[in-house]
């Protein structure tokens, strides 16, 4: 809930809002003890096995070598697909985790810490969260769904991540800034077309496109062999 209000913040709080980073930079400072604290509590529950920790380093490994292999290419982002099949064969707190350690790790070698990275761990978590979630509890026809829900969560990472920067990336006097003290339906018009013409066309599009197509592709080896690790 603290990463969701770190995340909305624009809409409900305009009084803080600044012209600057400072506040989200802040904000993401605030934000990293609490996803180490969640970690560390995930960590004790259920997947607290030798097997599902050594699962968790070599795919958040894998995922991370993947962002990085992959990322910068107009979009083309292979780390959801193994986020996504890696959550959906073990289960929501992993795939939670799963999320945040890649960008983690990604991040340590590809030299990408900034005020983004708390915000891009909780929200790759989340996508491997949803993942979990789905995965464990459908069986019929379960490589198109998580194909469909990969496509759909590419999406919604965009807008997530275009939340974050949102209310520093434009100058206060455009027809996609925003404004501090206007009402919810009005910044919230302006939100979803800088995002419309920023990402969501573009980036995400073909995120979303390139995800689903792996993972109908390469899901159903994938899901067997983790299946077989995880037993």
């Amino acid at each position: 809930m603290l990463a969701v209000a770190g995340f909305s913040w624009p809409f409900f709080l305009p009084a803080i809002a600044s012209s600057s980073e400072f506040s989200s930079g802040w904000m993401a400072i605030a934000a990293l003890p609490v996803l180490v604290i969640a970690a560390l509590a995930l960590l004790q529950g259920q997947i607290a096995g030798p097997r599902q920790i050594a699962m968790l380093a070599v795919l958040s490994s894998l995922a991370a070598a993947t962002r990085i292999a992959t990322s910068g290419v107009g979009g083309f982002e292979l780390i959801f697909v193994v986020i996504i099949l890696g959550s959906a064969a073990v289960g929501g707190s992993f795939g939670f985790l799963l999320g945040a350690f890649s960008i983690l790790l990604s991040s340590l070698f590809f030299g990408g810490f900034g005020p983004w990275t708390a915000f891009q761990m909780f929200a790759v978590g989340w996508v491997g969260l949803g993942a979990g979630f789905l995965g464990s509890r459908i069986t019929k026809h379960r490589l198109w769904l998580l194909a469909a829900y990969g496509f759909v969560a590419s999406y919604g990472f965009g807008l997530v991540m275009n939340l974050w920067f949102w209310p520093f990336a434009v100058g206060p006097e455009t027809s996609l800034s925003y404004r501090a003290g206007a009402d919810l339906q009005e910044n919230l018009y302006s939100f979803l077309s800088y995002s419309l013409v920023s990402s969501t066309l573009t980036w995400d599009t073909l995120r979303a496109l390139s995800t689903a197509a792996v993972i109908l592709l390469l899901g159903k080896p994938v899901l067997t062999t983790l299946a077989r690790y995880k037993a």
